[in-house]
């Protein structure tokens, strides 16, 4: 009998998420699986680690008997502890997810389940981040199941590589009306912040970030433009941030230092 697959689970959203237990569902019908996640919500943390205080792990009982490992700190730092204390062997695939919320464009840089999706690939390891465009809590999963299982299969028998990190993003719709799935890249876009400016019971001000994505990208390759059309956006990722087609004219510049 083949050996079943280990998988490592993480996210942002926190080790009881609905999405993570979707994404549990799904793999458990795969392979194994161990859970390594935030004890709180940590959306939007980017890939920031925990430097200069102490990180703590509690045992979680989870749906079907699981014990789950949650961690005081970031979705980094999740699968870093993972790989170096949890777990005895190394895991065949990282999935981090099911988001609650789009990490397509430029949120894919802020995004906390991303993170934990490249902290593998930085590791060496072939690694998958899952996103469902809905934000409430309480959305419908079972469109997101499926297509998260298909991409799982397909990185089994497709044999994802070391290194690789894949960012999903699926539309939230009925699995009927999801057209099918494209490779695309990230679309050019920021967020236009605002600042709310409120004031507490102390009658001192304080100030809540909102804001707007501005998408400033035509291209009907991006992830943008498949997520409105209806379909599944994978998009390949890479933590080498060179901006290489810069390269040539930044070195025609005169580098040279003034005499002393």
């Amino acid at each position: 009998m083949a050996k079943r697959p280990h998988f490592l689970i993480s996210n942002d959203d926190g080790i009881h998420a609905p999405g993570i237990m979707a994404l549990l569902e799904v793999a458990r019908e795969l392979g194994e699986t161990t859970v390594v996640a935030p004890n709180s919500a940590q959306s939007a943390m980017g890939h920031a680690i925990s430097i200069g205080k102490p990180l703590r792990i509690y045992q979680e009982e989870l749906p079907g008997g699981l014990i789950g490992h949650a961690v005081s700190g970031t979705p980094a730092d999740c699968v870093k502890i993972a790989t170096g204390v949890v777990m005895k062997t190394q895991p065949d695939l990282i999935l981090s997810g099911i988001n609650h919320g789009a990490n397509s464009s430029v949120s894919a840089i802020y995004s906390g389940t991303l993170s934990a999706a490249r902290e593998g690939a930085l590791q060496g390891l072939p690694a998958i981040g899952f996103s469902l465009c809905h934000f409430p809590h309480e959305g419908d999963m079972s469109a997101a199941k499926i297509v998260a299982k298909t991409v799982i299969e397909h990185a089994l028998t497709s044999k994802l590589l070391p290194g690789q990190c894949l960012n999903v993003n699926i539309p939230y719709l009925p699995i009927e009306k999801i057209k099918g799935i494209r490779i695309t890249r990230q679309a050019m876009g920021r967020w236009m912040e605002e600042f709310d400016e409120r004031t507490d019971p102390y009658g001192r001000k304080y100030y809540w970030l909102t804001g707007k994505f501005i998408l400033q990208d035509k291209g009907v390759d991006t992830d943008e433009h498949a997520l409105a059309e209806g379909y599944v956006s994978i998009t390949p990722m890479s933590h080498d941030l060179t901006a290489h087609h810069q390269l040539p004219a930044l070195t025609e510049w005169p580098w040279e230092l003034p005499a002393s």
